[in-house]
């Protein structure tokens, strides 16, 4: 694991960004996930996978806030949603203040949707300033594709999430409390149109995919499945991470020799 900016002095933070001017921020939401798992779910998986990579690449860890963007769940006990706007200032002030300490990547570990959007829009702008790379490293979805293979899918409270808090603390997964989820007719639908790539509608209200606010399967997840969670996602983030940067670089090179 790296060790956190918050918890290095001025010196060591100026040391580890001489040495490597990467940094790694964890990106998540504070909302309800059901009767079974923590409101905080999607930032504590964030910090967990995100505080992994940022060891495996020798990078800084740089701490965010909990919240996110996530009108789906606004007005449910536990969640605290957050703009756009506010979101994307507080990023872009963060990211600002990392470049300015002589960060040249930033990489945003991300485990929530709704963030996206702002996300993207952040690590265009940086990138067009050209004082810094970004890099989106979506965790979730990198998740669903390592884990979809063993039956695991990533609902809302299910499965490769339950799996997830499990690898944070056990004792956050309440899976005997969980019951069996209910879906109105066409959730299923519904959710696999928002998710889509080509043509897609939103949805304003998570009680539109399941009426309780969660949906999946909580027993898939084992403690031995969560035991491997953090390191099997991290890594698969490693290397994809190092395919950028490599394509990044050969792009740049190529531009230096047009000149």
């Amino acid at each position: 694991m790296s060790r956190s900016l918050s918890s290095l002095t001025s010196p060591e933070v100026a040391e580890r960004i001489g040495r490597n001017p990467v940094a790694v921020l964890p990106f998540g939401s504070v909302e309800q996930h059901g009767p079974h798992l923590p409101c905080g779910t999607d930032t504590v998986v964030a910090e967990l996978v995100a505080e992994a990579l940022a060891g495996r690449l020798d990078a800084l860890y740089v701490p965010f806030a909990p919240y996110g963007v996530t009108p789906l769940h606004a007005g449910l006990p536990g969640t605290i949603h957050l703009s756009p706007s506010t979101f994307e200032r507080l990023l872009a002030e963060v990211c600002a203040n990392l470049v300015e300490m002589g960060v040249r990547t930033l990489v945003l570990v991300n485990w929530h949707e709704g963030n996206t959007p702002s996300l993207d829009r952040i690590a265009t702008d940086l990138q067009r300033e050209g004082r810094a790379s970004a890099i989106v490293a979506q965790a979730c979805y990198t998740a669903q594709r390592i884990y979809s293979e063993e039956g695991g899918e990533l609902t809302h409270g299910g499965g490769i999430e339950t799996m997830a808090v499990m690898a944070v603390d056990s004792a956050l997964a309440h899976v005997e409390r969980a019951g069996e989820p209910s879906r109105p007719p066409g959730a299923a639908e519904l959710d696999a149109m928002r998710r889509g790539s080509e043509v897609y509608s939103f949805v304003g209200d998570v009680r539109e995919l399941a009426t309780g606010g969660w949906y999946g399967d909580p027993g898939w997840a084992t403690q031995e499945r969560a035991d491997g969670f953090a390191a099997r996602v991290a890594g698969e983030l490693e290397r994809q991470v190092n395919e950028v940067l490599a394509l990044r670089k050969r792009a740049h090179e190529l531009r230096k020799e047009e000149q």
